[in-house]
């Protein structure tokens, strides 16, 4: 590698009449002489991380569903185990988008630690994402404020369509409870009485840990 290298900078030097036959790397070859020009800086950090900052949308989610899934394939391909930090920091948002996010990382977990991180505040559908990564490295700010509430929705129309819209919020309101019962130390009844008040219940880091929301307390 070090006589191509030699070769190949004393041909440059040389008069265009007089230089020699092209001398070709392989990619590596040429990666390594990337970073000995460089210094070794060439190269940027392998970081495995993503981040909810912002509302749940469709449009956010699908960049969110995107990245972990290229990350999950990334450990397949490399044969790694690397874990994705998943930062959250957000009011809350779609429900439906919510559950789409949730599929797919209760999906990559099975290969890939997803370890989630909650920041500043964790809202309403952020909750379950907060609880949905890896158990034992969910991790929450101190000051993090964590809330809990009913499924919000509205509709106009007809009578007979409204009361189907109804049915499909009790039925969301249904499947939310069960996914974070599913997540967290709290049981139905617990959960259930907690959005029986009809208000924002808001929780501190240490009640979010105590519940079972997220482990440890950064």
């Amino acid at each position: 590698m070090i006589d191509k290298i030699k070769k190949l900078v004393d041909s440059l030097a040389k008069e265009p009449s007089k230089q020699e036959a092209p001398i070709t790397l392989s990619l590596e070859e040429q990666e390594e002489l990337v970073n000995q020009i460089l210094g070794g800086q060439s190269k940027e950090p392998d970081l495995r991380l993503m981040g909810l900052f912002s509302d749940v949308t469709d449009e956010k989610v699908a960049e969110l569903v995107h990245a972990l899934l290229y990350l999950d394939e990334l450990n397949r391909v490399r044969k790694e185990n690397k874990a994705v930090e998943f930062y959250i920091c957000t009011y809350g948002g779609s429900a439906d988008d919510m559950f789409a996010l949730y599929d797919v990382m209760r999906q990559v977990r099975e290969n890939t630690e997803v370890h989630t991180v909650g920041m500043g505040k964790v809202m309403s559908a952020g909750v379950l994402i907060l609880a949905a990564g890896t158990k034992g490295k969910r991790k929450i700010g101190k000051y993090c404020r964590v809330m809990i509430h009913s499924v919000i929705g509205g509709s106009h129309g007809s009578l007979p369509n409204l009361a189907n819209e109804m049915e499909a919020m009790q039925q969301i309101q249904k499947d939310y409870i069960n996914a974070l019962c599913a997540e967290t130390n709290m049981s139905k009844k617990d959960l259930k009485k907690l959005l029986e008040r009809k208000v924002n219940v808001y929780l501190s880091a240490e009640e979010a840990v105590e519940l079972g929301i997220a482990d440890i307390i950064i």
